[in-house]
């Protein structure tokens, strides 16, 4: 029997979100260096990483609007070419306004990308959607920690002038993803909403269902970006090197990736309900160990840290499906809303929790995070689930 194109769309697309993923993980090790180049200070450096953030991932539910209207493959498309284009072209800026032009363009292109994908994973899958769900979440995660090796090596090696070669391989992969990823047939759409944008997110943002897993979302990023952001000033201050400090958050966002992978077999093992429980319960466990580890036993709290990352991605395909199963009408905003604006929404609060950090200490802070997602476990309760 012919095995249907979906099957491979579903593949094509999950790589495309690892390529995507890694050409936005590129930014974070070679702004210094980008930095010193064209003379601006680490403060403007940093206004343009919050851009970036702004850019990539609080506008994913606009753009997941539109997407759910369109239902074409041009989101996906131009969001992998804007992203495998632009990123690499900050190598070569010559100011600051070539450097914000191209990181705003790039986070774009990301921003564009994600719900759209996200939403066509769902229209292709026909079962089987956590497993579906999971491959494709989890190669981005894995391709988000290899753009800040990819992007170190070849400044290191080759130069910040090199950077562009690599917007080579992006055009190739777009163009196969666009010859592979097959078009929205018309007895696979959903009938468009012709409501607004405003009645749109109404709808969205009143659903108890949806609210439940979107702060549960806002928790594991939470969780994951005060980590990826704080730590790396604790461990230069405490005298490691870049790389160590790179490879460390590598292996953070590989086991994250892993995580989200495995995350159906699991759930067949320990339920839907489970799954999200330990996900979040385990989080105080696990940040104390480092927490009280990082000081006497530092290998031990680095696998602490990569374990964290794990358990706390095994969740992540699953309260997708669930949100995308509640609404299914809108699924590439409901993908924009936990797989974007969740992030950014704390990305925008770490600049505060960043200030509390330099007053009162990193360890002080990671340690009370750990405890918010077990605090907000309680709602899972609340949620219809039926178990596999």
């Amino acid at each position: 029997m012919k095995k249907s194109p979906y099957n491979k769309a579903v593949k094509w697309l999950s790589v495309a979100h690892f390529t995507t993923d890694t050409y936005s993980g590129f930014l974070n090790p070679i702004m210094p260096f980008i930095a010193a180049k064209i003379g601006i200070s680490m403060g403007v450096a940093a206004l343009l990483m919050s851009l970036s953030q702004l850019f990539s991932q609080l506008l994913q539910p606009i753009f997941g609007f539109f997407a759910d209207n369109i239902a074409k493959r041009s989101f996906i498309f131009w969001g992998l070419v804007f992203a495998t284009v632009f990123f690499p072209l900050t190598g070569v800026a010559h100011n600051v306004y070539t450097l914000g032009l191209f990181i705003i363009l790039g986070s774009l292109g990301v921003s564009v990308f994600h719900p759209q994908g996200i939403g066509f994973v769902i229209r292709f899958t026909r079962k089987d959607f956590t497993k579906n769900m999971g491959l494709f979440l989890s190669l981005g995660s894995i391709g988000y920690s290899f753009g800040p090796l990819l992007s170190a090596a070849i400044t290191q090696y080759l130069s910040l002038e090199k950077m562009p070669l690599l917007i080579i391989v992006g055009i190739v992969l777009a163009l196969l993803m666009f010859v592979c990823v097959p078009k929205i047939s018309d007895r696979d759409k959903i009938e468009s909403s012709k409501k607004d944008i405003v009645a749109v997110f109404k709808t969205i943002l009143t659903n108890k269902q949806v609210l439940i897993l979107i702060l549960i979302s806002i928790m594991k990023a939470l969780i994951s970006s005060s980590c990826a952001i704080l730590l790396p000033f604790l461990w230069k201050a405490n005298g490691h090197d870049p790389m160590y400090i790179g490879m460390a958050l590598f292996w953070f966002m590989f086991a994250g990736g892993i995580g989200s992978l495995v995350s159906p077999k699991v759930e067949e093992i320990v339920g839907t309900r489970k799954i999200i429980y330990i996900s979040m319960l385990s989080m105080p466990v696990l940040m104390c160990i480092f927490v009280f580890f990082n000081a006497k036993f530092p290998i031990l709290a680095l696998i602490d840290f990569v374990l964290m990352a794990f358990v706390l991605m095994l969740a992540t395909p699953i309260t997708m499906v669930l949100a995308q199963k509640e609404l299914p009408q809108y699924k590439s905003i409901i993908g924009g809303f936990l797989n974007g604006f969740c992030w950014g929404v704390v990305g925008v609060l770490l600049s505060g929790m960043g200030f509390m950090a330099q007053q009162f200490g990193i360890l002080q802070m990671l340690f009370i995070a750990g405890f918010i997602p077990a605090f907000s476990a309680y709602f899972v309760k609340y949620l219809n689930i039926e178990e596999k």
